[in-house]
């Protein structure tokens, strides 16, 4: 039979109100009193009873991450790992469970993050932008409910928390990092149209252009499936152009090994004739003949960050919102040192 909250006050020599206040972290207790205790607490192997203690400081100490189920590579993958370790740590840290649940309607016109939230079962929630609705976000600040969105959510009219990659800097990096090694004619692979990142990506590599005074031509940015044959069929077409890019930017590394298929079977080498950078700093990326050039984008301070806002508007609820944008960095390989061959005499 498990401890119970009694026999941990009768062995430590204290009331039960006092285990109580030490595990609710409540009220004025002595070091050596709360230090006693919680030897007692691990000797006979007492596990407080979380459902008692909500009822009694109204916390369940959980936080929920919502997910797409249907997308299934958008939480398959290292970097939904790396955010979910992210937010893990944090909630942790902070004494909370994490719930990971599904997005998507259920039986009865409801979701499983509806049952967790409106059902009392978690303090706090964290959803991404592409599952984000005028009607869920409405009921939540109607009872002031706190969440975090992961991405940025501009399609929403009122005021959010939430945290993003910096992904128009991100575009804007691959732009001038490939300009400076002497690459002129860029062309930009999109993992498709429609997300916010892609568009952001997009954004910060026609501003660069701009800026560098080179020109942003629609025939160079092209929209394709997130699979390497997509990026190989893309790139060989844009070959055969009467004036082909010499470098590429791929807002994934699907696209980017499709791209470097295609300079190969194209008979272009890289980086001397034929440059690429990839979002997604990977294994792949590092291990590829040549190696990637990377914008490496930080999922695990995404996940990080996210947690520790939700956490904050947890313990205050008049907290106001916080937007937070990680910054990116190029992780430099050999698929882009074309000026750095020629001064090393390649």
């Amino acid at each position: 039979m498990s401890a119970t909250i009694r026999d941990v006050a009768k062995a430590a020599g204290v009331s039960s109100s006092t285990v109580s206040r030490i595990i609710n972290n409540k009220g004025v207790i002595s070091e050596e009193t709360r230090d006693r205790v919680l030897k007692v607490m691990k000797k006979l192997d007492y596990v407080p009873n979380d459902t008692a203690r909500s009822f009694a400081n109204g916390s369940t100490s959980a936080i929920a991450l919502v997910i797409d189920v249907i997308e299934a590579r958008s939480f398959s993958n290292n970097f939904f790992n790396n955010s979910v370790f992210g937010i893990e740590t944090i909630a942790h840290e902070n004494n909370f469970n994490l719930i990971i649940t599904n997005g998507h309607m259920q039986k009865g016109n409801t979701t499983s993050a509806d049952k967790l939230v409106f059902g009392k079962k978690v303090d706090g929630i964290i959803l991404p932008n592409s599952l984000i609705s005028h009607t869920f976000i409405g009921k939540l600040n109607k009872i002031r409910f706190p969440y975090v969105v992961l991405g940025d959510p501009r399609m929403l009219d009122a005021d959010n928390s939430w945290v993003d990659i910096n992904n128009v800097q991100g575009g804007t990096l691959a732009v001038h990092h490939l300009v400076e090694n002497g690459y002129k004619n860029i062309a930009f692979l999109s993992s498709g149209s429609k997300e916010i990142f892609n568009q952001d990506r997009i954004t910060g590599y026609s501003r660069a252009l701009n800026e560098l005074g080179l020109p942003v031509l629609k025939e160079r940015i092209r929209h394709c499936n997130s699979d390497v044959g997509s990026g190989l069929d893309v790139m060989s077409r844009m070959f055969q152009a009467e004036h082909p890019p010499d470098a590429a930017i791929c807002s994934d590394y699907y696209l980017a090994v499709g791209a470097l298929r295609a300079a190969r079977q194209n008979g272009i080498p890289v980086p001397e004739a034929f440059g690429i950078i990839s979002f997604d700093n990977t294994p792949v990326t590092e291990l590829s003949e040549p190696s990637i050039t990377t914008v490496d984008i930080d999922t695990f301070g995404l996940g990080e960050q996210a947690a520790s806002i939700l956490i904050r508007k947890i313990k205050d609820k008049d907290m106001s919102s916080r937007q937070i944008l990680i910054s990116t960095k190029i992780i430099e390989r050999e698929s882009t040192k074309r000026n750095r061959r020629r001064q090393d005499g390649e």
